[in-house]
């Protein structure tokens, strides 16, 4: 892994790739001007991820997106047939980005849609005990649930996985910093 210290001109440290996997790992809790963090509807580890794919003709396309963080990936949900599940089958390059308490993290990468049925159950185990109960459909292929996101359309809802090939993120507490990693 290639580490650059984006911060150097504020004599900043570079932050570790290690501390920021270890705030993955625990309880995410959002960003601290996110007026809806405690409201019971929201839940106190409520975060929102931002999933950029490119739209046929190469112009950027954003959707807020259910995902989260297990076994050193990020994974999300998707329709197949909504504009980024479409993208994504044309073209798997995409950006994840959360704003998280201490720290804001942009990923890069690819995504990979998930066809193992053991797989897919360990991940709606996850999801549920995150508070979304969902479980793997019929088929084996996809996951359903009696709700998701207003904008997710019908289920099914097929997992993909983000294949990390770089990140940034930047501090925005002591000791402050903005690191680059190129994996």
């Amino acid at each position: 892994m290639e580490t650059i210290n984006l911060a150097e001109l504020y004599h900043s440290p570079t932050i570790s790739w290690e501390a920021v996997r270890e705030r993955l790992e625990s309880d995410l809790e959002p960003a601290a001007n996110d007026p809806g963090t405690r409201s019971g509807n929201r839940g106190p580890r409520r975060y929102t991820c931002w999933l950029h794919s490119l739209n046929a003709d190469g112009s950027p396309h954003a959707n807020a997106v259910g995902a989260i963080w297990w076994d050193g990936r990020f994974w999300f949900v998707t329709g197949l047939d909504t504009r980024r599940g479409r993208n994504l089958a044309r073209d798997p390059r995409c950006v994840l980005a959360v704003s998280l308490r201490e720290l804001d993290l942009v990923l890069e990468g690819r995504a990979a849609l998930v066809r193992d049925p053991a797989l897919l159950e360990r991940l709606a185990s996850r999801w549920a005990e995150e508070g979304w109960p969902c479980e793997v459909d019929a088929t084996a292929g996809a996951l359903t649930a009696a709700y998701s996101a207003q904008s997710a359309g019908p289920p099914p809802w097929h997992v993909f996985g983000i294949d990390t090939t770089s990140a940034h993120g930047v501090e925005v507490v002591e000791p402050y910093g903005a690191t680059r990693w190129r994996f």
